[in-house]
């Protein structure tokens, strides 16, 4: 009796370990946000009406879609990763998962994922491919290259939002694309000064690693300062897209005024002071910016 409970709690433990792996393979957390927007944007759409089953399919899909992605950047940055203490205990990077495996779950969860999509729209479908290929085979490898890599990981970042506007759209319908482009550029600008400030705090990780992922090759600088100063600037005239074009009304206006001068402010204080600190308010404050604005604006949708 002791020796089945002993092989019970054996077998319970592995399946444990293996979920874990499974969960860290598609970075839930960032996967999560990646999806947040992708919902967001579909209940923007000036059609939709929520209905809770088809947001958590939208979200299962996209979580899908994502976690593919995710994992074929770990399986080909795999050696990289067992150089920096903060990906050494990934999964294929620490041995615990054979490449194979990950291949099959990145390639099972990414069809799924797709399918899903595909029951939405067919854009939404072909977008998320899109998003997938460019995240997975371009960013990832163009990471040890050229910092334009971060530009190129934009792209897929900021897909979600489309391709949440599009799976709205109906077969056949006299489908508009505008209000997807503009929770695109929201995303795309925002980016620039969340993803430096992030390479400005792992600099030294990065760099042992050889992957060239700030602006200027030699490390955080006042340029790399100056550009997260730019495109944090950038972002105030597009925040007022959505009000412009009667996506939502003037309240969310004004929270999106105030989040994107506070994201000018935090980079204009890196600039000033040229610190990690300084680098990681900036940092955390994107984190908050995006659920900020994004809820502000589904709040604040104008309904016909």
């Amino acid at each position: 009796m002791q020796e089945k409970n002993i092989i019970s709690n054996s077998t319970s433990f592995v399946l444990a370990s293996k979920v874990k792996d499974y969960f860290l393979l598609i970075k839930f957390t960032l996967s999560f946000m990646v999806v947040f927007s992708t919902v967001i944007s579909y209940l923007l759409a000036p059609n939709i009406r929520f209905d809770l089953l088809e947001v958590l399919l939208l979200f299962t899909g996209g979580m899908l879609v994502t976690g593919s992605a995710n994992t074929i950047n770990q399986i080909l940055e795999k050696d990289t990763d067992k150089l920096m203490k903060r990906t050494a205990s990934r999964p294929v990077a620490s041995g615990r998962m054979h490449e194979n495996e990950a291949w099959a779950f990145a390639g099972i969860t990414g069809a799924l994922g797709i399918l899903i999509m595909y029951r939405f729209s067919t854009e939404a479908a072909l977008l998320s491919l899109l998003s997938l290929v460019l995240y997975g085979f371009i960013y990832t490898p163009l990471k040890k290259v050229n910092s334009i890599a971060v530009l190129m990981g934009a792209i897929p970042g900021a897909l979600p939002c489309l391709i949440g506007w599009v799976a709205s759209f109906e077969e056949g319908s006299n489908n508009v694309w505008t209000g997807g482009w503009i929770l695109f550029a929201i995303q795309f600008l925002w980016q620039f000064p969340h993803f430096w400030a992030i390479a400005w705090v792992a600099h030294k990780d990065y760099s042992a690693a050889g992957f060239k992922l700030l602006p200027s090759d030699k490390g955080p600088t006042r340029f790399t300062a100056i550009q997260g100063i730019m495109y944090s600037a950038l972002m105030i005239p597009i925040g007022l897209m959505p009000y412009l074009y009667h996506i939502s009304g003037m309240v969310s206006m004004w929270i999106l005024l105030g989040c994107n001068l506070f994201m000018v402010y935090v980079s204009v204080m890196l600039l000033l002071k040229m610190d990690i600190p300084s680098a990681r308010k900036v940092m955390f404050s994107s984190y908050f910016y995006l659920m900020i604005v994004f809820l502000s604006l589904y709040a604040d949708k104008i309904r016909s």
